[in-house]
């Protein structure tokens, strides 16, 4: 059943947020430290972390190369190596509140807590492609898979697959917890955290 729990752990993050799959391990940035965490997801060990270059830490995507991250303090979007944890460049977010990140192959999305709308980025210039609404409340996580994204809803408490193309929805379910703040596809399932409790769930689609 989609939404389904299959695991879950505790997150290294003291608050929280976005997630990113690098193909073999996650992502994890805390809003409160200010810390990106590596995470093994197999046993959900930290394998090391660095700082974030923003004071307020949201959205997180992996390009296959590089991390990209956002920032609702500094309102900016950063592309860091993460090797290093140093950033490459950045560029202005879109909207006023940025929160979640998702790479599709080519572009960014980001999805924006103020104006409620999901923006496609070229990740070169920072220039938007396009953007559209969507009908959340508090949007926080986002990620890409197979051609399609999935946002989760802060205040609704419910994870959305949407058509990019439309931005019609194509289904949803509940989240695991109450304080659902992100979302990442590792090729076959759906990895969300959770800021109140501080835990990171595994989720059948």
């Amino acid at each position: 059943m989609a939404g389904t729990v299959i695991r879950s752990f505790a997150s290294p993050a003291a608050r929280a947020c976005d997630l990113a799959f690098d193909g073999r391990t996650l992502w994890n940035s805390d809003y409160l430290s200010d810390l990106i965490y590596q995470i093994d997801p197999a046993t959900g060990k930290v394998i090391r972390s660095f700082s974030a270059p923003g004071g307020s830490a949201s959205g997180l995507a992996f390009d296959g190369r590089t991390l990209w991250y956002c920032d609702d303090g500094s309102d900016l979007i950063y592309q860091i190596d993460p090797t290093t944890g140093k950033v490459i460049r950045s560029f202005a977010a879109p909207g006023p509140i940025p929160s979640g990140l998702a790479f599709d192959g080519r572009t960014l999305w980001n999805c924006d807590d103020g104006s409620n709308l999901i923006y496609q980025i070229d990740p070169a210039t920072g220039k938007v492609i396009r953007s559209f609404s969507i009908g959340a409340i508090t949007p926080t996580g986002l990620t890409w898979a197979d051609r399609t994204l999935w946002y989760v809803d802060y205040a609704i408490k419910r994870i959305y697959q949407i058509d990019p193309a439309t931005g019609k929805v194509i289904r949803s379910f509940s989240t695991p917890g109450t304080g659902p703040r992100s979302l990442a596809w590792d090729g076959r399932t759906l990895w969300t955290a959770d800021t109140l409790v501080s835990k990171i769930y595994q989720l059948s689609v």
